[in-house]
């Protein structure tokens, strides 16, 4: 039987696309019409296409399939996102859950870990909203879509599972391996949401580490569960949608340990980082990098030589540092 097309797509746009739609649409034959709060809005070949303020493009009528096949994709999207994967591949709509992680790499903050259930309503409706993985959202894209998801889901079809800088920093200190701590996170997400949602049959993870830590981490009630862990696995929607809700997450407690702290926390590892660390210990004290920072680091190091200090002011819980590659 051949599948039913949509007839309503909705898409965040970033402003690079937003930017290449506009030229699209005043190029091509299209309509004009006036439509409350757009930039621009058209009538197509049996659709409509509104572009919003929000950034948000709405594709609607029974055409909108074909518009979004043959020339928001390729001239704006510049990637297939119509669902054929569901097509191929009917689990990837299929009752399951999906785990993702945010903040493992960032020196400020926490490492987020998150897992949502998703089935044929909630993953229909996720591609509505312009779920995808976060590293293709803006960050204001991420927290209006995150905030959306969370409302679509619910109590119980998400869960989140933040390690602050300081339980972060002790736990590293007793595990030594980054990967052994996300496995733990992930198996906690795992478990929380089989305690609402008991019948889920796996769970789809990125493919970290070894299989064996994350189901050794599982505690009875998660045991039973099939783990998939594959590369991009945030090609699929459940764990697309976690990216965001950690994402989300880890940039609302960055945001909230500058504002405790009283400097601009920054994300990633860069230079403006380095800075800003270097800044906030000669304001106050080294002790502030366990509060703040992941000190495993070796931007730790970086940051306290250039304030006179070194790790031996940080007691036992930051003496832990990363092994280089060719350490592991």
């Amino acid at each position: 039987m051949e599948p039913v097309k949509k007839n309503s797509f909705t898409f965040v746009l970033t402003k690079e696309q937003q930017e290449a739609l506009k030229i699209l649409l005043n190029m091509g034959n299209y309509k004009r019409k006036e439509v409350p709060h757009t930039v621009i809005a058209v009538e197509a070949q049996d659709c409509i296409v509104n572009l919003y303020k929000s950034g948000k493009c709405l594709v609607q009528g029974k055409g909108a399939a074909d518009f979004v096949l043959f020339f928001l994709e390729p001239n704006v999207l510049q990637s297939a996102t119509l669902g054929y994967e569901e097509i191929v591949n009917p689990d990837s709509v299929s009752p399951h859950m999906g785990i993702d992680e945010s903040g493992k790499g960032d020196f400020f903050g926490p490492l987020v870990a998150c897992a949502v259930y998703v089935d044929p309503d909630i993953a229909h409706a996720m591609q509505e909203l312009g779920v995808k993985d976060c590293k293709l959202l803006t960050d204001k894209a991420v927290f209006f879509i995150g905030n959306k998801t969370r409302q679509l889901l619910g109590p119980g079809k998400f869960s989140l599972v933040s390690i602050g800088p300081e339980a972060y920093n002790r736990l590293y200190a007793k595990m030594r391996n980054v990967n052994t701590l996300l496995a733990w996170a992930h198996a906690r997400c795992i478990e929380n949401i089989l305690e609402t949602v008991p019948d889920c049959p796996r769970a789809v993870a990125d493919q970290f580490g070894a299989e064996r830590v994350i189901k050794q981490a599982l505690m009875k009630k998660g045991r039973s569960i099939k783990l998939e862990q594959r590369h991009k696995a945030e090609s699929d929607i459940a764990v697309a949608a976690a990216s965001i809700l950690a994402r989300e997450a880890f940039l609302r407690s960055l945001g909230k340990i500058g504002e405790v702290n009283g400097f601009q926390a920054h994300k990633g590892a860069s230079e403006q980082v380095k800075a800003s660390a270097i800044e906030l210990v000669k304001k106050s004290g080294p002790e502030i990098l366990l509060k703040t920072c992941k000190c495993h680091f070796r931007t730790t190091d970086q940051v306290l030589a250039a304030c006179g200090s070194s790790r031996a002011a940080l007691g036992p819980e930051g003496q832990a540092v990363s092994r280089t590659i060719k350490e592991q």
